[in-house]
């Protein structure tokens, strides 16, 4: 049965809420392709490139070849991710990969907050070189896709296929949201993609290095250290900045 397109202003719950979920790759190839039908050229998908983001891509790839990915380039990433960007580029030469930058270099940010913002304030350093950069590729867009996973942490426990972005105002996609960390690599390994090396050296989740450590596990309790802090925001409502 076809389901109707679905926008922030006329949300009323998601349309895959009943869908079944002993075949995770169909289950997340079939929520994309109604994705991709329903909102064509007004979807993006905000990549962080790690586990999840490569299989995401893959399996984007196989529905829309051009398909718009947006990477925010905080300008503190490991190299190991820059690396795997140009690995994907190459893979999948018709992907339209955006490198998005914020508004203030590290240099501009450092005069006007002081050295090393992610030391005193994360939150706010977040919202600088992450946050507001996704609000402004998102501008024009009606949905985007994350692949958040409800297994990740409890904020994210209770994500649903698609979702009422109140954050940015608009539809939020996870395909993946009943994938398991095995079935994620279990996939990887089976298509033979590239990954980020920093997980086969104890990284399961891979931010900015200033904010990333290893941790044990498959969870988020590597990022932030020091801080009581999961999470950039940009799958929480609020504001950090205020």
């Amino acid at each position: 049965m076809k389901k109707d397109k679905v926008t922030y202003e006329h949300f009323t719950g998601d349309p895959f809420a009943g869908l079944q979920t002993d075949n995770e790759v169909k289950q997340a190839l079939e929520v994309l392709r109604w994705a991709y039908d329903s909102y064509g050229e007004s979807i993006v998908y905000a990549c962080s490139f790690g586990a999840e983001g490569i299989v995401l891509i893959d399996l984007i790839s196989k529905i829309k070849s051009d398909a718009r990915i947006v990477f925010l380039d905080t300008g503190v990433h490991f190299q190991e991710t820059y690396d795997l960007i140009e690995k994907v580029q190459k893979r999948y030469p018709n992907l339209n990969i955006e490198l998005k930058k914020p508004e203030l270099t590290l240099d501009q940010q450092a005069k006007t907050y002081g050295d090393e913002l992610w030391n005193k304030n994360p939150d706010q350093c977040c919202y600088i070189r992450k946050i507001k950069p996704l609000e402004d590729a998102l501008s024009g867009a009606t949905a985007w896709i994350s692949g958040l996973r409800r297994e990740q942490s409890p904020s994210r426990s209770r994500t649903n296929f698609v979702n009422k972005d109140e954050r940015f105002k608009s539809v939020k996609v996870c395909p993946l949201i009943h994938w398991t960390w095995d079935f994620v690599w279990q996939y990887i390994r089976l298509n033979n993609l590239d990954y980020n090396e920093l997980h086969d050296q104890g990284y399961p989740s891979i931010g900015c290095m200033p904010c990333t450590f290893p941790e044990d596990g498959d969870g988020r309790s590597g990022r932030w250290k020091g801080f009581n802090k999961t999470e950039c925001g940009l799958h929480t409502p609020g504001n950090p900045e205020a």
